[in-house]
């Protein structure tokens, strides 16, 4: 197995992290807020304003708490080397295989 340099390995930035939980939680809270309205509206009798309060509480609570947790899971995982340098594994092999091929085509001539 091949010894990784800790060194080497790029973590993502603090604003980074942030800035991935704050995109992520638009699309997922946007869609939190597009099932909770459809399911309000199948299921109940309520109001269309009283729908679209409760839904909006509904989003606003998931947009705040899932952002903390997003955030804090990202930044345990920048921390994590595990999986971070297979990139450059798979270059270093598809290198090899390009170097053979020349090498080959090279014998040829």
């Amino acid at each position: 197995m091949e010894r990784v340099n800790h060194q080497n390995i790029d973590k993502d930035s603090p604003t980074r992290s942030i800035l991935k939980a704050i995109s992520w939680r638009l699309i997922a809270s946007g869609s939190t807020f597009i099932i909770s309205f459809t399911i309000f509206t199948q299921t109940t009798e309520t109001a269309f304003k009283d729908i679209v309060g409760a839904v909006s509480l509904i989003t606003a609570v998931d947009i705040v708490s899932k952002l903390i947790l997003y955030y804090l899971h990202e930044r345990m995982w920048t921390n994590i080397v595990w999986g971070k340098y297979w990139r450059r594994q798979a270059a270093r092999r598809r290198s090899r295989r390009i170097n053979k091929i020349r090498k080959k085509n090279h014998e040829k001539d």
